[in-house]
């Protein structure tokens, strides 16, 4: 139940997502940083007439700073700043178009922004969840949110890989792990093929 509650959308893409939650939530800061996306987003934000939405045009990782994003132009839904991710969209899709991102830390952004503590993060942003993660630390720490996670890799030993670490570091905050998917609570010493793809993560008291 989002009603009334602060939810971080940290890859909106178009705001498909950031619509939904703003029909609940008290308020949604939305992160997007591709350009095309982010104005997408902001416009359909004003088209439904929605204002409890903030968009920010920058992505979330572990340091402040830039990275280079890849997309395929007939899929900007899955534009990626991960390096396995990124070679396999560059050997495999010959209109890939690149572009420099800024990205900065969660929990530096809470407070530069000035952004009210998030109660629920959703995180899709393609195979940058853990360093998303470890920029939240002080956050994870403090307000301990509800997370829904979308796991992503190249392929299956990078997504195992991948699953077993963010996995592992919210155990290490204190959050229950559950596989969505399978319908069961997850520990990162098990992970195997096929790994997760969606967790929902809360304290215990809240997931159980």
């Amino acid at each position: 139940d989002l009603a009334g509650k602060t939810v971080y959308d940290i890859g909106g893409f178009e705001g498909v997502l950031t619509l939904f939650f703003a029909r609940q939530a008290r308020e949604v800061i939305t992160f997007e940083p591709n350009p095309r996306n982010y104005q997408h987003c902001v416009e359909n934000v004003r088209l439904n007439n929605l204002t409890n939405v903030r968009v920010v045009n920058r992505g979330v990782s572990s340091a402040a700073g830039e990275l280079e994003m890849i997309y395929d132009p007939l899929m900007p839904g899955a534009s990626s700043a991960n390096d396995e991710i990124r070679q396999q969209i560059r050997s495999s899709v010959k209109t890939a178009q690149t572009l420099r991102i800024p990205v900065g830390t969660l929990d530096s952004d809470v407070q530069a922004f000035n952004l009210p503590q998030p109660e629920f993060i959703k995180i899709d942003i393609e195979g940058m969840e853990l360093p998303a993660l470890q920029g939240m630390s002080r956050t994870l720490a403090a307000y301990h949110p509800q997370l829904f996670i979308e796991l992503h890799g190249a392929e299956m030993p990078d997504k195992i890989e991948n699953a077993t670490a963010v996995i592992k570091l919210l155990e290490e905050h204190g959050y229950a792990i559950y596989d969505v998917e399978n319908a069961a609570y997850i520990k990162s010493t098990v992970v195997q093929a096929p790994p997760p793809s969606h967790l929902f993560c809360s304290m215990p008291r809240d997931g159980d």
